[in-house]
């Protein structure tokens, strides 16, 4: 099963929706950095807003990708973390250092317009 990634303009958006096992979020990652190659893509929203339960792998994985996408010149940001996630992710220690976190895929956007188009002010 492959999590879709939609392209509005020059933004890649993925929303997930089903539990990610190791597997399939080493195949998103493969997924993803493909289409920012392809796509030439100047932003990234991994919206996390269905994720209940995230693990040790899973949040290292998405922060590898993040700072994966940034390498290859994408903005990121991860929108729509939920308060049980955010602590688990505290709790092991996982920080998205310099990757952007909004509280939803709106503000995401914004975000990511606003750092594209500097004279725009965002509130994140």
């Amino acid at each position: 099963m492959e999590i879709p990634i939609l392209k509005i303009h020059d933004t890649l958006i993925v929303s997930i929706q089903v539990d990610l096992s190791d597997e399939l979020v080493l195949l998103l990652q493969q997924n993803l950095l493909q289409q920012i190659s392809q796509t030439e893509a100047r932003g990234l929203l991994i919206d996390l807003t269905a994720v209940e339960i995230v693990d040790s792998f899973m949040s290292r994985i998405l922060t590898e990708t993040a700072h994966m996408a940034q390498i290859m010149g994408t903005n990121v940001a991860l929108v729509g973390i939920q308060p049980a996630v955010a602590m688990t992710m505290v709790e092991l220690g996982v920080y998205f250092k310099n990757i952007p976190t909004c509280r939803n895929l709106e503000k995401g956007l914004d975000y990511l317009a606003a750092i594209q188009t500097p004279e725009r002010g965002v509130s994140t």
